[in-house]
């Protein structure tokens, strides 16, 4: 474990075999599993659990009280942000962001400049609702999801669509809006 230059806290609780590159923030009550990769410049926040062989790319911020499986990877310049929870494989390329709350089912891929949005919903006291993304999702470059969407399982979102509504298991979706395409 290299902790050159990083603040650690005391009471996070990391086990063997966790590598923590440069200039990285490790706050209270981390937990980081055995075999995760924190590189340089990350932060991991209060609360945060990393499962075993997970990657978090240089430059990623990981929120308060977000929990990930095991055997992820995040690309750099991620965010994660509180409460945020991601089940096992998931897969995220540079520059993504997954808003507060957000559930993200295993095995799913998310490529570069990926977002899922929490807008305040004006006609229910400014509440945000997040997206669920479930297992075996994938999404092209520059996907937004719009709030409270749900994608279906082993659907497929091509590259630079705006998600406005839920999308059914086994379907590919694209464009602004997206609209249906095809069964996968």
């Amino acid at each position: 474990m290299s902790e050159s230059f990083s603040i650690i806290s005391k009471n996070a609780k990391i086990s063997s075999n966790v590598k923590i590159g440069r200039f990285c923030i490790i706050e209270d009550n981390v937990e980081l599993a055995d075999g995760v990769i924190v590189e340089d410049y990350s932060m991991v926040m209060n609360g945060s659990k990393i499962g075993p062989n997970t990657k978090i790319g240089t430059y990623t911020k990981i929120g308060k009280n977000v929990v990930i499986g095991s055997n992820c990877s995040f690309t750099s310049f991620c965010e994660i942000r509180d409460n945020c929870t991601l089940g096992n494989s998931v897969i995220m390329g540079s520059r993504g962001t997954l808003s507060a709350h957000t559930v993200v089912e295993d095995d799913v891929i998310m490529k570069y400049a990926f977002v899922v949005t929490d807008t305040p919903d004006l006609k229910k006291n400014n509440e945000k609702t997040s997206g669920i993304l479930k297992k075996g999702s994938r999404f092209g470059a520059s996907v937004v999801i719009m709030p409270s969407v749900t994608i279906g399982q082993n659907s497929e979102i091509g590259a630079c669509s705006q998600v406005r509504h839920d999308v059914p298991d086994n379907q590919v979706w694209f464009g602004i809006p997206a609209k249906f395409y095809r069964n996968t």
